[in-house]
């Protein structure tokens, strides 16, 4: 996965957390404290509701990116897409938990070839399109294609695509023949592979295989009414206003055992002030209302009030698999003792304070969490309390040639991640290293952070396994190696290459296997750079979302970061 493409769907989630609340913030519904044994346990309202019927009204501060499957790397549009496309496989989440890779449009994950280089799909029958047609494999091949005409489709998805072996294909609108894809009848799609992926059942989660009919095809304009596939189609979408969902009557529930499909409809209300979200679902004034808004909507002056009974019994929350880091160039922090004793001298308990305290987040001790699959124990020197050990990194540097100044740059956008940068400034003074603050445009930062003007050091985040549970979805992308293996990987923001353990996961990237195995030999490699220091875990996302009184299974995506969609009901 390129970070070009997660980090839009990632940090839809992480960099929306606008909540700076002192640190004195009582931790939320369920989430007790890190020393307890239920600390940052999920909690979902009205759990194993089962009644059709009724509305849900979303509550939204501002319209969707786009609704087009193809043109999409947002978590809003990956949330409200489960209503109204399907795709080969889906993501199923589960509250607190990676998702689990299920079967969708499919008869079931996939059959790979005995080189791992050829992956077999089989359409359920009975599958159409809202207008009735049957979605065939041509239309899951086609809806493929449209992602590769970036000059179109400038946010499409590239996960699947960076694995296919396309041969510079690009797109339908540019002639040539896609030669990545077989299509042998109406039912079956066959995928042709660069190399080995064993975790290939969540790529073909992703919203590139929604099928797109290609005489409905309108490019750019095919946003303002994608043709449903899903349990639900667009009756109306007034851009920037309001768009409602009806149900789809050509969507056969015996070949979607994942959608409950519960509500006759969905409203969207697309321009509500993020204060007026807060304060109608705080006082419960429309009873099925939601929001799909960052952190349930919630202003820091509002904070307190999750600690109401009445409130904190319509709190869904939940940890995410977003986590932030701060990564340390190391093209110009070029020693691992000197990362390594910066990393040691950082207060993290004040860095967790400036994401609004233990309410809205754990410290986390790396990029990839026990819930991954195949995951295995992390070795790291970091205080898990986040205290600094300044004496320690003092050590450290006896002898070192220690950098006088370096950069830090954050997104102009959210005043949290200048702040982090102050408390950064502080600890690192202690080093006898004087940290400049470099504000960078939000809508730029990743291209500056790819580029010549990567900062020294930067702060980015990730969902970790979010769309398969595995380690290398998080580890692969952040300190992995170039698609050749000779230098770092495009979206490896501290440009992290060692020789040997870079070698290793090149060596890795083509092992076929059983994915918990290979997950296992991933995470041993993560292990053994992280005693580089290429990066320092920051802070893993926990998020509440207070809901009307009459929402019942309001559960917060793991992935989404906000109540998902597809299982959600309400009382009528």
């Amino acid at each position: 996965m390129k970070r070009s493409t997660m980090t839009a769907l990632a940090l839809t989630v992480s960099a929306g957390l606008a909540l700076t609340a002192c640190g004195g913030a009582k931790p939320a519904p369920g989430s007790g404290s890190d020393s307890k044994a239920d600390a940052y346990a999920p909690v979902t309202i009205g759990k194993g509701y089962t009644t059709k019927g009724g509305n849900i009204n979303v509550l939204m501060s501002s319209d969707f990116q786009t609704l087009d499957p193809g043109n999409s790397n947002y978590v809003q549009t990956a949330n409200v897409g489960q209503l109204y496309y399907r795709t080969l496989t889906m993501a199923k989440e589960t509250a607190g938990r990676p998702p689990t890779i299920v079967p969708d449009l499919a008869t079931d994950l996939g059959k790979p070839s005995a080189d791992g280089l050829t992956w077999t799909y089989t359409l359920k029958k009975g599958v159409k399109f809202e207008d009735g047609t049957p979605i065939t494999s041509q239309a899951i091949k086609y809806g493929v294609e449209r992602t590769y005409a970036r000059d179109v489709f400038t946010q499409a998805p590239q996960e699947l695509n960076s694995a296919l072996a396309d041969d510079g294909y690009k797109g339908p609108y540019s002639g040539g023949d896609f030669k990545a894809i077989d299509t042998p009848d109406d039912h079956t799609v066959v995928f042709h592979l660069k190399q080995p992926f064993a975790e290939f059942p969540a790529l073909v989660s992703r919203s590139n295989t929604a099928p797109v009919p290609r005489a409905k095809d309108t490019r750019l304009d095919y946003t303002n009414h994608p043709v449903s596939s899903g349990p639900y189609k667009i009756k109306s979408y007034d851009r920037g206003r309001s768009m409602k969902l009806v149900r789809n009557d050509q969507w056969n529930p015996a070949t979607d055992p994942n959608r409950p499909a519960l509500p006759d409809t969905f409203t969207f209300t697309l321009s509500t002030a993020q204060a007026t979200i807060s304060q109608q679902l705080l006082a419960d004034s429309d009873p099925t209302a939601i929001t799909l808004d960052s952190n349930g909507g919630l202003q820091a002056s509002d904070a307190a009030k999750l600690n109401d009974p009445k409130v904190k019994a319509r709190t869904a929350a939940g940890l995410l698999g977003c986590t932030d880091v701060l990564n340390f160039n190391t093209e110009t922090i070029k020693d691992p003792q000197v990362r390594k004793a910066m990393a040691l001298s950082i207060d993290r308990s004040a860095v967790q304070v400036q994401y609004g305290g233990g309410r809205f987040g754990k410290l986390a001790q790396s990029y990839i969490n026990p819930a991954q699959r195949g995951y295995v124990e992390q070795h790291t020197d970091l205080d898990p309390t986040g205290k600094p050990k300044l004496g320690e990194a003092k050590k450290l540097l006896e002898g070192k040639k220690v950098p006088k100044k370096l950069v830090y740059g954050y997104a102009d956008t959210n005043a949290r991640y200048k702040n982090v940068g102050t408390v950064l400034q502080q600890n690192f003074k202690k080093l006898g290293i004087d940290l400049q603050l470099r504000p960078i445009p939000a809508a730029n930062y990743y291209t500056v952070l790819a580029g010549d003007q990567m900062p020294d050091i930067a702060r980015s985040g990730w969902c970790g396994g979010a769309d398969s549970g595995s380690v290398r979805t998080t580890i692969d992308p952040n300190v992995g190696p170039s698609l050749d293996g000779k230098t770092y990987g495009f979206s490896n923001i501290p440009r992290y290459h060692d020789p040997k353990i870079s070698g290793d996961m090149y060596k890795l990237r083509g092992t076929n296997g059983p994915s918990e195995e290979l997950g296992k030999k991933w995470a041993t490699l993560f292990d053994r750079a992280m005693q580089d220091y290429p990066l320092v875990p920051l802070v893993r996302s926990y998020t509440s979302s207070v809901v009307g009184s009459k929402v019942r299974n309001a559960q917060m995506g793991y992935f989404f970061g906000a109540i998902d969609l597809s299982i959600v009901g309400a009382e009528h």
